[in-house]
């Protein structure tokens, strides 16, 4: 039970930062999967099927409400699952109910070194195969992977990668680390892409791990800080975020870094998935998964997407750090708790994925 005394120091934490608090989340929330281990992100098929990774290893489905204890597929040597890397981000293609197609992003060894990639699979009766490299080498690190891949409203390919714990490789236009990294579905280099030949389409970030769209097609993107500091980007084609040269708000003389559209000040987030809610009694707000926060932020936005209005936390403290954050089709919202990634405190049943019922 969460103490009275606790509830009053994160009220004066949040209201410091000039957040409303919300201890009512007005949600009914559902445990729809448990004792998994470190589920990391969600994708739900036309038809209904949940599919989600699990950081060790673990191509999952959850299929009429029932979680399938076959594994889809399991991922084996040259994958490696160490530090904060492991099988990280997925998306279903938009054609995914003719064609099959998953992309998947995990963390590999070779010669000695970590590196990530993306793969295309095919799913077929809940089996993956053939798997398809499509982006390579992207430096990875027992830390600052990034991981994310979403399918964006153009077709293409968003995938978001850390720093892999070399913070100037961010500013290394020929890296792709600390980077937001677009790509057609089958790995080719988009024509518009902001660097001809390139897939960065955005740079200097640390470690983005969430993406997503509004219905304006505006692009928000978490990114962890390195102490506090932790920011909400609007993506731009060839933006650059400044990281390591400035952090939050800061300025550099002679460089047009741009600025977050929020960062936590002197607090920590370290957010994580992202959702816009773009239906239900929340509609219009933008949900941040906080791992560090043990929080979900709901962010209200002004009409154009691009100036907060106010920050509401909800379910602080209540499942402990949470990872993903995506809003189905039908309304409902998916998290997943990352309590056995070695920062968190698991509680019974730990980790989880758990529905919310505006």
């Amino acid at each position: 039970m969460i103490s009275r005394r606790f509830i009053r120091l994160c009220e004066e934490y949040y209201n410091q930062l000039g957040i409303l608090n919300s201890w009512d989340s007005s949600f009914q929330i559902q445990t729809i999967a448990e004792n998994l281990h470190i589920p990391w992100a969600i994708d739900i098929s036309e038809d209904g099927r949940l599919f989600f990774t699990e950081r060790s290893g673990n191509l999952r489905v959850i299929e009429n409400g029932t979680l399938n204890p076959v594994p889809v597929y399991i991922f084996n040597s040259p994958f490696v699952s160490t530090g904060e890397g492991g099988l990280m981000g997925l998306a279903l293609d938009r054609d995914f109910l003719s064609n099959g197609y998953i992309y998947l992003m995990y963390t590999y060894q070779e010669n000695g070194g970590l590196y990530n990639r993306v793969v295309r699979m095919r799913i077929q009766d809940n089996t993956a195969s053939g798997e398809e490299i499509i982006l390579d080498q992207i430096p990875a690190g027992q830390n600052h992977n990034g991981g994310r891949i979403k399918v964006g409203p153009d077709g293409y390919l968003y995938i978001t990668a850390g720093d892999a714990g070399d913070r100037y490789l961010a500013q290394d236009i020929n890296s792709l680390a600390g980077k937001i990294l677009r790509i057609g579905t089958d790995g080719s280099i988009p024509p518009d892409n902001p660097f001809p030949g390139s897939p960065v389409y955005a740079l200097g970030l640390r470690n983005p791990q969430g993406l997503a769209w509004n219905n304006r097609g505006v692009l928000y993107a978490s990114d962890h800080g390195e102490t506090a500091h932790d920011e909400i980007n609007i993506i731009q084609p060839g933006g650059n975020y400044g990281w390591p040269l400035v952090t939050g708000y800061e300025e550099m003389q002679g460089y047009d870094f741009i600025k977050p559209v929020i960062q936590s000040e002197d607090n920590t987030w370290a957010p994580a998935g992202i959702a816009f809610i773009n239906s239900g009694p929340r509609m219009g707000q933008l949900f941040v998964s906080a791992l560090r926060g043990n929080v979900l932020l709901a962010i209200t936005l002004d009409e154009s997407g691009t100036q907060v209005v106010n920050v509401e936390p909800l379910l602080q403290g209540n499942y402990g750090r949470l990872r993903e954050a995506y809003q189905a089709e039908d309304g409902f919202i998916y998290l997943t708790t990352s309590n056995l990634d070695g920062r968190g405190l698991p509680n019974p049943g730990d980790d989880k994925i758990l529905r919310l019922v505006q």
